[in-house]
């Protein structure tokens, strides 16, 4: 960690709840949307009124020159895709992430949908990478270490024979959608900074049925599996308290 972690009062975690249940209540209501024929643009759509009506704000919009409300990552997109107007086919896998600003506060949260039926493969990948995202969470306790919590995610994703990707991190959570600390999802018992009360954080573990290396499409955003193989992505906002974590954006 090289800046300052900030960290939140039990009045401020329960501030951000709103942020937070915007996007669960998002991801909840495309889940039945994600159909083949449906376009990720139909999504991003839907996303930027549906954060209007509860009155939030699509806060990635602009941010670093991000031109949507949603990330939209089909198949060997492993993240920062853009949403666009080809029409999602059966068999497809999407990621798609969202970050909500509501009150003045951040609620950050990826889910992967299956389109239709998919191969074994894919509903495998799918499976051990949300597994990934709640063992990690059990681990996010006061006292433990980042390395705890990651090395929970690592083992098990590895265990499965998937990679996870090292080149993008989780990241502190609170009226920035980017503080401190960063991280990588692989990590060893003991080590890293210790978690503490207030700190609030995205563990959201990207899993490749192939190798870890990825590429970055001529956008400067669209990161693909180097090997073309499939990815998928879960992603939660979560609080660490002294009675356990708390999942902002529990669905």
């Amino acid at each position: 960690m090289n800046g300052m972690v900030i960290l939140k009062s039990r009045a401020e975690i329960e501030e951000m709840r709103k942020a937070g249940g915007i996007v669960a209540a998002f991801h909840q209501a495309i889940a039945s949307m994600i159909q083949p024929g449906v376009t990720t643009l139909d999504i991003e759509s839907f996303a930027v009124r549906f954060l209007k009506e509860n009155g939030a704000k699509a806060y990635t919009i602009g941010y670093n020159g991000y031109p949507f409300a949603t990330c939209a990552s089909v198949n060997d997109v492993i993240a920062h895709g853009f949403p666009n107007r080809k029409p999602l086919k059966e068999g497809d896998i999407v990621t798609i992430d969202i970050v909500a600003e509501a009150d003045g506060w951040i609620g950050d949260s990826a889910w992967c949908y299956a389109v239709g039926e998919v191969s074994e493969e894919a509903r495998n990948l799918m499976q051990v990478t949300k597994e990934s995202l709640y063992l990690g969470i059990e681990k996010a306790v006061v006292g433990n270490r980042i390395g705890d919590v990651m090395h929970a995610v690592q083992t098990h994703a590895e265990r499965n024979g998937f990679s996870v990707v090292l080149d993008l991190l989780g990241h502190g959570v609170g009226r920035e959608m980017h503080e401190e600390p960063n991280y990588t999802h692989v990590g060893n018992p003991g080590k890293g900074f210790r978690l503490k009360e207030g700190m609030v954080l995205t563990i959201e573990p990207m899993l490749n049925a192939g190798k870890a290396l990825m590429t970055i499409d001529a956008d400067g955003w669209t990161a693909r599996t180097a090997d073309g193989s499939l990815s998928a992505q879960y992603e939660h906002t979560i609080a660490i308290t002294a009675d356990g974590p708390i999942i902002l954006t529990a669905q």
